[in-house]
């Protein structure tokens, strides 16, 4: 909705888009302001990007072979408390993954076509 007023703001202004569209004014403008400044931003938006720079040092250290559970068990060793979780959620964000044994699994999808 942030996008759609933004777009549409100067042609009609907000507190009219905002009138039809079930959103606060008000909500707008924090949305705007938290867009330019990151001291606004949630806590959990600010310790994510704080972590992600610990977990990509830890990936990076053990030259990429880590997964989710030994990053997570090093972050605890070097004293960075967060939860499993959370360590899981910023490593899927941020595309690594740990080195498997063997083949991935590879699963096939049926094909409606056929009879």
């Amino acid at each position: 909705m942030i996008a759609f007023i933004d777009e549409h703001r100067d042609v009609y202004g907000i507190a009219p888009i905002c009138s039809l569209l079930p959103i606060a004014p008000s909500t707008h403008y924090r949305h705007a302001g938290r867009r330019s400044d990151p001291e606004q931003w949630p806590a959990r938006a600010r310790r994510d990007i704080e972590l992600k720079t610990f977990i990509r040092a830890v990936w990076d250290e053990n030259f990429g072979v880590y997964g989710v559970r030994k990053v997570w068990r090093q972050l605890l060793r070097d004293g960075i408390r967060v939860a499993r979780c959370t360590a899981a959620r910023l490593t899927k964000v941020m595309g690594r993954e740990g080195v498997r044994r063997g083949r991935r699994i590879k699963t096939t999808q049926r094909d409606d076509g056929v009879p």
